[in-house]
């Protein structure tokens, strides 16, 4: 939204003392944020107005004249021009030497064909005008002017350039301020200054009466709000009064005629768009608010031709629309230069219906965009009255009597309780309600024995936070003092977030790096892993509106992700890499509208002293970091996505929580991948659940460990974890610790065996252990493996 800060100073509140610079730094910290501000003069330096005192002919020219022209200096000054609609004593603009133009033109002294010239005489184009601004001038000429100004006065006073246009930011909930009085009152309250008020006075003629010329019917009635009309008869189309020319200039609207520029700058003033209809061309003398018919057509005031549709929301006479209601109004009904007859509408439309028609027919107006914002319909009759009062000021026409005011909806008036001490605990502030009140003055909101009585025009204020956003901004954000928090702090990370992090940094100490990938996927990765048909993880939960086939299911399992950046690792050549990824994935459960969301550590590695061994090694580290019981590997050949001889399923105290191995040579192939590459996937969701408890101090051991070691014969087929696990189970108490330190195949110990060497740490916590307490464990422990795994001492 823009204003010209002469507007504001001139009608409302005089602020002309306040720098610019002050103006929107104030307004910014009250709350209506300015996004840009100029001077509307920053482009026209230099330029004066020029009196032409001889004017000659060219000696080397048959086109050029050679003028002497008073520039309100001590000697005139020399100008060459080849216009020919200059004589002496014109009034003309004259570009002095160093003068600049818009556009960044600059102009200086020079020579034409032997003349020297001090500057150039200007049109209105040359100064960015148009014939709209200044109605009596040439439009192929020199700007004769016609103004009340003398040689020597700057150019920028006489064209109205002498203002600063300040651009806002206005929030959608503050339609109010889509207006010129609206932002004078934001303006008036953050200085501190009385706002001046004009209340719209309609003389009246002996024109006759509306009503025996006009009929207006809403069926549309949810469609509009309310429906005002007036009638001027004894039109006079011409120009504009300059005062009204340069305001309208100022704020981005292109000067037009007296009429049409009326409704434009009771628009800028009231924030209430308006439209005036050719009464002529009314057919029937019927106005009609009602939704577009099937097959109807409208040719808008832009020559454009609209195609119609049921829904939306037209003006009509009796027999076709004349009107695009709220948005634009139709070339069958415009003010031409013979209009006697004007039907002046302000109503307030449903600014959904607005916003949907103008988005149907690609065409929003500072109309539309008006009334999108829902604006209040108590302003329709001043705004009428405004525009009639405007008639009669610029002596354009007789206002006929009568108004037409169709109301189907007003908002009903609602109070807010002012709450002082509630609004000082919000704020932090010790503000008292005498001083609230007159904030609340200041902003034009009354209030009586304690109650708001909330203005139509200001939607925003419903609860007690907002009355104390209007006291906050009134009383200045920047006075509120700095206060220290008073209720307790509360957050922090919980116990899954910290098991996270834990592992992460694990993961990192390992010389992993962490890879993020996104959770959607395309239904292929199922193939490219070998998952075969009927497995739960073939059923995914797809999105509804993909991006793309690649991203159109959320992945069941975190394998893929880290396989495709494994993959491109390798096309880059870089030959050794570690990833991880906590990733989530998404299960799909029976009966329940959500998935389950586990997180799972995948890991990935090629390269350098990758094996399946090394990946193991890492992920019992990270389980050790994480405090995690001790975890058992077992032969896994029936996971399609992993070698069969080189996978394991890692499981703690009987609970799966993963598996880890070599990936299987054709998946490789299907991700590009010609290297050994090693994964392990872990849920995270059940790893947490076989955390050990928080370590507690021992002292050192007073007694001494005893160590025997043990060299056992056994069957190919016995893996170590299922020794090691028969050895713990028998030795009891004082089994501390064992340790496999050697594993043996050859031809003393027989085809199909294998001996295998363990060591092992005895103690015990109240005395020193005998030979008899260590051969009691160690034969309990033999027997055991003998019966359990068919081992034998070698």
């Amino acid at each position: 939204m823009k204003l010209n800060r002469k507007w504001i100073n001139e009608e409302f509140v005089d602020l002309s003392h306040i720098s610019d610079k002050e103006f929107v730094d104030t307004l910014t910290v009250f709350g209506q944020k300015v996004e840009t501000y100029e001077r509307l003069d920053s482009e026209i330096k230099n330029v004066v107005v020029g009196k032409v005192l001889s004017i000659v002919r060219h000696e080397n020219s048959d086109h050029m004249w050679v003028c002497q022209v008073d520039v309100g200096a001590k000697e005139p000054v020399q100008i060459v021009t080849g216009a020919q609609n200059v004589k002496q004593g014109d009034l003309v603009p004259a570009a002095l030497h160093n003068s600049y133009l818009p556009g960044g033109i600059h102009i200086t002294k020079g020579k034409l064909r032997g003349e020297v010239s001090c500057g150039m005489l200007c049109s209105l184009k040359e100064l960015n005008l148009t014939l709209g601004d200044f109605p009596y001038a040439i439009e192929d000429g020199i700007w004769i002017i016609e103004e009340d100004c003398k040689p020597g006065d700057d150019i920028n006073t006489v064209i109205g350039n002498d203002d600063t246009i300040v651009d806002f930011e206005i929030t959608n909930n503050r339609p109010d301020c889509y207006s010129i009085i609206g932002l004078a009152r934001e303006a008036a309250a953050a200085f501190g200054q009385p706002m001046r008020h004009h209340e719209p006075v309609v003389k009246g003629s002996d024109a006759g009466s509306m009503y025996e010329k006009l009929d207006i019917e809403v069926p549309a009635e949810e469609l509009c709000n309310r429906y005002t009309a007036r009638m001027v008869t004894n039109v006079k189309i011409g120009p504009s009064p300059k005062w009204m020319r340069q305001r309208l200039r100022a704020n981005g609207v292109r000067p037009i005629n007296n009429i049409v520029d009326i409704t434009n700058y009771v628009m800028l003033e009231y924030g209430q768009p308006m439209h005036a209809f050719d009464y002529r061309y009314v057919g029937s003398g019927k106005i009609v608010v009602r939704e577009a018919e099937e097959g109807e057509s409208l040719t808008t005031l832009d020559g454009n031709v609209r195609t119609l549709t049921p829904g939306m929301l037209v003006i009509a006479d009796g027999d076709k629309p004349i009107g695009l209601a709220g948005i634009m109004g139709g070339e069958n009904s415009e003010i031409v230069d013979d209009t006697v007859t004007v039907v002046f509408e302000s109503a307030n439309f449903d600014g959904t219906s607005i916003r949907k028609t103008a988005l149907a027919l690609g065409m929003r107006t500072d109309a539309s965009a008006k009334f999108e914002k829902n604006i209040d319909p108590m302003m329709t009759v001043p705004a009428v009255e405004r525009a009639c009062e405007l008639v009669e000021l610029l002596g354009c026409g007789d206002v006929m009597d009568g108004m037409v005011d169709i109301i189907n909806y007003v908002p009903a008036p609602h109070t807010v309780k002012l709450e002082p001490a509630k609004i000082n605990a919000l704020l932090g502030t010790n503000i008292s309600k005498e001083q609230m009140v007159s904030y609340l003055s200041l902003l034009e909101i009354p209030v009586e024995d304690d109650e708001i009585l909330v203005p139509s025009w200001r939607p925003d204020l419903n609860l007690m936070a907002d009355i104390a956003e209007e006291v906050g901004r009134s009383y200045g954000y920047n006075e509120i003092p700095t206060t220290t928090l008073k209720i307790a702090a509360r957050g922090g990370y919980s116990p899954k977030m910290l098991f996270e992090s834990a592992c992460g940094k694990a993961c990192r100490a390992l010389g992993y790096n962490e890879i993020i990938t996104y959770s959607f996927v395309s239904p292929e990765i199922f193939d490219r892993i070998r998952l075969p048909e009927g497995s739960a993880l073939r059923n995914p939960m797809r999105i509804q509106n993909p991006l793309g086939e690649d991203t159109s299911v959320m992945r069941t399992t975190a394998l893929p992700s880290m396989l495709d950046i494994l993959s491109r690792n390798m096309a880059y050549r870089n030959k050794s890499v570690k990833l991880y990824e906590l990733a989530k994935i998404y299960l799909p459960k029976e009966g329940q509208l959500q998935p389950e969301e586990p997180k799972i550590l995948v890991l990935g590695s090629y390269g350098d002293n990758a094996d399946f061994f090394s990946i193991k090694g890492e992920l019992e580290a990270i389980f050790a970091a994480l405090r995690i019981k001790k975890a058992s590997y077992v032969a896994d050949r029936n996971n399609p996505s992993y070698h069969p001889g080189r996978c394991a399923a890692v499981s703690i105290d009987g609970v799966q929580v993963g598996h880890i191995g070599q990936l299987h040579p054709l998946v490789a192939e299907n991700y590009d991948m010609d290297a050994p590459v090693y994964c392990a996937e872990i849920n995270l969701e059940v790893l947490m659940t076989q955390q050990l408890p928080e370590p507690t101090y021992k002292p050192l051991p007073k007694y001494p460990t005893v160590t025997r070691d043990l060299a056992l014969v056994c069957n190919e087929d016995v893996t170590v974890a299922e020794a090691e696990n028969v050895i713990r189970k028998a030795g009891g108490k004082l089994l501390r610790d064992v340790a496999l330190f050697d594993i043996y195949r050859g031809a003393s110990i027989g085809d199909g065996k294998k001996s295998l060497a363990f060591s092992l740490s005895l103690r015990a916590d109240d005395r020193t252990l005998t030979d008899t307490d260590s051969e009691q464990v160690v034969t309990n422990i033999l027997n055991a493996l003998a019966k359990d795994l068919d081992a034998i001492l070698r």
